[in-house]
């Protein structure tokens, strides 16, 4: 049993986690049945940004599952509590709007705020989450959950 002197603050590891996490390769991997063919559906990093934060806000409970797509993931955020803000915090969530990447594919981003202009989000050239400034005007929506205070 925990020490009642012992108060764990979920704001302050969930934000350290997001910023721990930069460099790590642990998200780069999501493996399915596609067509009967096991198929790493994230393409070794490539694909990982909603896998990425699901996988982290699953572990403070704070959605119900781990999702592949930006579109469930969003689901899951409304259906978790989760409210849009115009006034984003560190600990916000980022929907970036869609946007032809330098491959020419129309790309949706999903990403964590940590303040400043600043987000962790899945580099898909490198296939891990790294830290970026980006400009307000990519910026699609920011939502916050209450439960993080």
């Amino acid at each position: 049993m925990a020490s009642p002197d012992v108060v764990p603050l979920k704001l302050e590891t969930y934000i350290a986690t997001v910023k721990n996490s930069v460099g790590t390769h642990m998200f780069r991997n999501f493996y399915a049945l596609v067509k009967g063919k096991h198929t790493d559906i994230m393409r070794r990093g490539e694909y990982s940004c909603a896998f990425f934060v699901s996988f982290v806000l699953t572990g403070f409970s704070l959605i119900e599952k781990v999702h592949g797509t930006i579109t469930s993931t969003v689901k899951d955020l409304k259906s978790s509590g989760w409210k849009r803000t115009k006034t984003p915090r560190p600990g916000c969530i980022i929907v970036f709007k869609a946007a032809i990447d330098d491959r020419g594919n129309l790309h949706t981003h999903i990403g964590f705020y940590i303040g400043k202009n600043k987000a962790v989000s899945n580099d898909y050239k490198k296939g891990v989450p790294r830290v970026h400034t980006y400009k307000p005007s990519t910026v699609q929506a920011f939502y916050w959950n209450p439960k993080l205070k």
